[in-house]
């Protein structure tokens, strides 16, 4: 039987599953959602053949108007550059019917999956960086003037996404729907606030080697006063009075500023790096 192209549904969650978990030709966005969490937003495309799912290819667009490929699977017995070359046309065209310009992203973390891309639309754009803290030493204090740090609340969510927004440019932006999503999964997480604004914040998940920052940012008119420095310490100290001696975070290869920040505050380059692959859609 020819296989089926069409979009995901509740009913297909196990055989999805089932990709995610036991074939060799998975990638998976690295994401406070999982994969299955994207099922009822578009495009989220299976390939079915004899009601057996071949593939599965996610690529909703959160915030609008970035699409990172969530999740690419494919069975064994189904060629994965077929798979890819009949799903990612399908999906760019769903995309390019938005109201808004997208920009496809992914990072890929297999090379096959690399390979798959060069040969399709993406063009590689810059590198993820992973830089470690050790837990060995704390950086001096050194205190932004007049900027309170304090625990952070469901009800600052709509700030914090303001301050993402000003902060990032639009493919690392971050939605208040995984703004939600990560405060409620955090283990840390603080805004810099000074007369009632949000000046600033942080968010910290829990991994199996220790903490990882998933976002430090500042808003830019009071960026390079120390507001960063001061919510990166405050965050150590934390980390360490509660046992936890390691605390890695990612940042773009060529973001000057971050590295800086990271590097005056202990941490070290891991050596991980991880490349990042865009495309335009019209």
């Amino acid at each position: 039987m020819q296989p089926i192209i069409r979009q995901a549904t509740d009913q297909d969650s196990q055989a999805i599953a089932r990709l995610i978990h036991y074939e060799i030709h998975v990638h998976r966005h690295l994401d406070w959602r999982p994969p299955l969490e994207w099922i009822e937003y578009q495009p989220f495309l299976v390939v079915e053949s004899d009601r057996q799912l071949l593939a599965a290819l996610a690529c909703p667009p959160d915030p609008p108007g970035v699409a990172w490929i969530r999740l690419f699977a494919c069975a064994a017995q189904f060629s994965a550059r077929t798979a890819w070359t009949e799903l990612w046309p399908r999906a760019r065209e769903a995309l390019a019917g938005s109201a808004a310009f997208v920009q496809a992203a992914v990072i890929p973390l297999q090379a096959w999956f690399r390979s798959l891309l060069e040969r399709s639309e993406f063009v590689f754009t810059h590198r993820v960086v992973v830089l470690s803290w050790s837990g060995s030493d704390l950086p001096p204090a050194s205190p932004a003037g007049g900027v309170r740090i304090r625990p952070m609340r469901s009800q600052d969510l709509p700030a914090v996404e303001s301050v993402d927004h000003a902060a990032f440019m639009p493919v690392w932006r971050n939605s208040l729907a995984s703004l939600e999503i990560a405060f409620r999964q955090a283990v840390d997480a603080t805004v810099a606030e000074a007369g009632g604004e949000i000046l600033g914040y942080q968010i910290t998940s829990a991994t199996s080697a220790g903490w990882h920052l998933g976002r430090l940012a500042v808003a830019p008119t009071y960026q390079g006063q120390g507001i960063g420095y001061a919510l990166l310490r405050d965050l150590l100290v934390r980390a360490r009075q509660r046992g936890f001696g390691q605390l890695t975070v990612n940042t773009q290869h060529n973001n000057q500023a971050s590295l800086a920040l990271y590097q005056k505050a202990g941490f070290r380059l891991t050596g991980e790096v991880y490349p990042v692959f865009e495309c335009p859609i019209s």
